[in-house]
This record gives C-alpha cells, structure tokens and sequence, in this order.
C-alpha cells in the first residue's frame, strides 16, 4: 500500500477490530470537534483513495481516513449483512471512540455515503457529506417510494457482482487485459468517459486491499423463486447494501438534523437512475434472459430516491447543499478536486441563515 508525503498510517485496537487508520502528518490532535473531519471509502477501496484530498485541505483541519472491515489496513472480519452496515457503522463508531473523538464531521463516499448515514441515526454528529451515495433505500429492486419489487429482493446483492471481476480482485490483477480486471474497471465504471489519474496505480492498489468472500465482497447469494433467480444472502458486502436489509430513509426524521452536502456526478453509471449495474437495467437491456417487464421489473431511480429523501428532510428542517457535477462520474473528489474541496469547505464552514433549506451550491459545465 502506498501513502504520499505527508500521510501517516496506523492500525488502531478496538473491540471490535483492529480498525486502518489514514491521518495528515502535522494535524493537531487537540483540534476541535468542528474543524475534524472523518473519511469514509467506497466498496472495492480503502482510505488510501482520500490521500489528495486530505493533503490539499486548509491546515487548520484534523482529518482521518478510516478503513472498514475488510479493506485497506483493517482487520478481515465478516460482514453480518442481515445487519444492513451496522457492522461498518459500528465499527466506525468503535474507531472514532479509540481516538478519543466524538461527534465530527463524517464524509462518506458510496457505500461510505451509506455508512455515514447509518452512523447519523446511532450517534450525533456534526455534518454530512455524502458523495455518489448508494440509495437511502439500498441498491436496486425498488420502487420510487423505497417498497420492494419482489418479497426477498431478487436481481439485489452478492449476485450483482461480476465473477470474474471478483477473482482478478483476489488475484490482485494490476493489468488492464480485460474489461473486467480491476483497471479497467476503475477507467470505464468509477470515472467519467475520457479522465486519466495521474495516481492511477496507487488507486488499483487501493482497490486490490478489498478482503474476498461470501463473508466478504461480494458475499453469498441465495436462490429466488422470483427473476433473475438470486436473492441476497446473510452475508457479504453487497448483500449489506441490498434493501432487504438496508434503509436510512429515518434520517428524515432524526430531531437534531445535522446538515447535509451532496455531491454527485451527472455522469455516475454506477449510481443513476439508469444504474449499468441494476439488474433490471440489465435484464432489459438484453443482458439476461427472461426479464419480466417494465411493471414488474423497474430500473430503481437510484438519484431520484435520493433527492426525495433529502428533500424530505429539508422540508422536516434539515439543510441540504447539492452539489452537483453534471460531467462527472462516481469519484468527484478524484476527477475535480478543486471544487470537491470547495464544496466540502462550504458544507464544513457554512452555516444556514434564511433562504431556502436546500441549495445548489456547485453546478459545473457538462462540457
């Protein structure tokens, strides 16, 4: 694993685990609570993928990257998916206690956004940044409203994931040969159409930390009566996300609301209302066999569920800031970083006064 001048690692001991630690060398452990921010990755990553960011930050903030079970640094637990991603949120907590922290500012990216979002309604804290977050209600087999397409949530979790993608990850396969292998995963799924990382290697690396299993990434599927004929099993990564066991639509009704920026990428296929990898998009696009309709099999509108909750919770008093990069894929901190760091500075030092409750703040051209 690689860290860039300026980042220090460490392993810290919880109860529950041994948790990876990311920190900016030179970063005052007394700082306070409102100038501390905590970063939490995405599925298939580790907090290796937030060094640029933490390294450009103003130096009057503390910041952490954590890594969850399984990835990066972190101890290789299993995930107990009828959980949700209380396990991650737990052990995030457990890790944030070990450092003597308590409520921060928690930024959160993909399954981070989801994480960060469970964490908000076990414990206080002060802000919300979620990027290209996973939907309040899982990913895929819903409707608008958050109501499952079918009883045990069949086309969800483990069986999503690509195998061979899968084995090239516990291969640690570095090349690009395939379209399946890491690489070309990371240039075609994770980034907009065109962008080219400077940092690409360290980031592959980051990627090929991801611990593999039916305990693990991707997790286990069990048999559905229902198409595609899978359903989420009792484990895993993926499974954890599916929304037979995953929801965060209460934040809408916390009754402290801490505010909430959210970026995304007009060019995201992984989160989208059209998600390359929502089986129904899948099975209607022709990519497997037997779908059953449009009635029955909806492609779930990943953003709109989103932007629904959030707006909820504006209109329950809550303050959102949208920040919305409409050329932009699922890493807007990777592919604009400037103004990833300027929208998350505004959410960090902005405090509402009037106006309206949600706001967009960050609107780049889609050229």
């Amino acid at each position: 694993m690689t860290l860039f001048d300026g980042i220090t690692a460490r392993v810290v001991q919880t109860p529950r685990l041994a948790v990876g630690v990311l920190e900016r060398a030179g970063d005052s452990p007394d700082a306070p609570a409102d100038r501390t921010i905590v970063f939490v990755h995405n599925v298939v990553g580790s907090a290796e993928m937030w060094q640029k960011t933490m390294l450009a930050l103003p130096r009057d903030l503390r910041l952490i990257a954590v890594d969850l079970r399984g990835h990066g640094r972190s101890e290789r637990l299993g995930v107990d998916a009828t959980r949700g991603v209380r396990d991650f949120a737990d052990d995030l907590h457990d890790a944030l206690q070990a450092l003597q922290l308590g409520a921060v500012h928690l930024v959160g990216w993909g399954l981070g956004g989801g994480v960060v979002l469970q964490y908000a309604l076990d414990h206080p804290v002060l802000s919300l940044t979620l990027e290209s977050p996973v939907s309040p209600y899982g990913f895929g087999g819903t409707r608008r409203d958050g109501s499952l397409l079918t009883e045990d949530a069949a086309g969800t979790g483990a069986g999503v994931a690509d195998p061979d993608f899968v084995a090239r990850i516990a291969e640690e396969d570095e090349t690009a040969e395939v379209a399946t292998s890491p690489r070309s995963v990371f240039r075609s799924v994770f980034l907009a159409t065109g962008y080219v990382s400077r940092n690409e290697d360290v980031w592959v690396e980051s990627m090929l930390t991801t611990a593999v299993g039916d305990d693990a990434f991707p997790g286990a599927t069990s048999p559905s009566s229902s198409w595609p004929g899978f359903a989420p099993g009792t484990t895993g990564v993926l499974n954890a996300l599916s929304p037979r066991y995953f929801d965060v639509s209460a934040i809408v009704d916390l009754p402290h609301k801490p505010p909430i920026l959210w970026v995304h990428g007009g060019r995201d296929i992984i989160i989208s209302d059209e998600s390359a990898f929502d089986t129904n998009v899948r099975g209607r696009n022709g990519d497997i066999d037997g779908w059953p309709g449009e009635d029955a099999a909806p492609a779930q509108p990943m953003v709109t569920q989103t932007k629904d909750v959030l707006d909820a919770y504006s209109a329950a008093g809550g303050h959102v800031l949208d920040a919305l990069f409409p050329a932009v894929g699922h890493c807007p901190h990777l592919e604009e970083p400037e103004d990833f760091r300027a929208a998350l500075l505004s959410r960090i030092d902005y405090v509402p006064v009037g106006g309206p409750p949600t706001e967009v703040i960050v609107l780049k051209s889609a050229d």
